[in-house]
């Protein structure tokens, strides 16, 4: 069981699946019945499973060469590579878009698509070894899901969809350049030109400190066009904590200092899903009161 829950990166899948129910819940009065919104939420998380491995399976040589993922089942042989695992992805993608367009609308089902798309494919196979660009691109896998999500509910996307989307898109970049200088020896190792790797730990701290400026005044920016103060304090807490860590990965670019901006981006993550997410449950409460 651990051994799929590896190769389906189902922690990641479940993540993903939570910035779809966000998109579902950030447009103030927007609703759909509960299984719809279910079913679409597990159509976002096995879309997400489907591209996570494929990733994997595209990427055993790299992961071969770096201490953080030589372990994968690919790598060690514990789960075979072969083309059976291309019709299985292929397959699980087909079912999650269906099961979106049946919950949802085609609006919907083309945003969980476009979501494994561009991780496997954009991000995967066109940018991770070409460019130091590749995660920027690749972060609008998480995007689209916020999309998904939103789009099952207001198909013609509102403005508070748009900007969570905007921010899906800019948390990616600092999330994994920190984990890049953390680990940019086994990228350089193997030949992945992550932004640390190309321009160095210190002037990647700066692009991170820099996004997560922009991310957080976004952040806080969202407060303004719905969600209430339960939202607006996840972000001001998430965004503090966020910030502190990138200013102390600035003044010290070291691994701990990277691993803790890392650690910290999932956590102000954490926090705005739970501030638009409960947000929308006290809306609904007050309603139904």
């Amino acid at each position: 069981m651990k051994t799929i829950l590896n190769l389906f990166k189902v922690r990641i899948g479940f993540a993903i699946a939570l910035t779809a129910v966000a998109g579902l819940m950030v447009d103030p009065g927007a609703s759909i019945e509960p299984w719809k919104a279910v079913v679409l939420a597990l159509a976002v998380m096995l879309s997400s499973a489907a591209a996570g491995a494929f990733n994997q399976y595209w990427e055993v040589d790299l992961d071969a060469k770096m201490g953080r993922t030589r372990t994968r089942p690919f790598v060690t042989g514990q789960v075979r590579a072969h083309g059976g695992w291309l019709a299985l992805i292929v397959s699980l993608t087909t079912i999650a878009v269906a099961a979106a367009w049946f919950a949802a609308n085609a609006s919907a089902a083309l945003y969980t698509f476009l979501g494994a798309f561009f991780y496997a494919i954009v991000y995967t196979v066109w940018l991770k070894r070409r460019s130091k660009w590749n995660i920027v691109v690749g972060g609008l896998a998480g995007s689209f899901a916020v999309l998904a999500g939103a789009s099952a509910v207001t198909p013609s996307l509102s403005g508070e969809a748009i900007l969570l989307a905007l921010i899906l898109f800019l948390w990616t970049p600092p999330h994994f350049w920190s984990l890049a200088i953390a680990f940019r020896e086994d990228y350089a190792r193997a030949g992945v030109p992550m932004l640390p790797v190309v321009v160095g730990d210190q002037r990647a701290s700066y692009a991170i400190f820099g996004h997560s400026i922009v991310l957080v005044a976004l952040s806080l920016g969202l407060a303004l066009l719905s969600p209430g103060w339960l939202y607006f304090v996840c972000a001001a807490a998430g965004g503090v904590l966020l910030i502190r860590h990138t200013l102390a990965l600035v003044r010290e670019p070291s691994r701990a200092r990277a691993m803790a901006s890392f650690h910290a981006s999932l956590i102000q993550l954490a926090l705005l899903l739970f501030g638009v997410i409960g947000d929308a449950l006290v809306r609904a409460a007050l309603v139904a009161a």
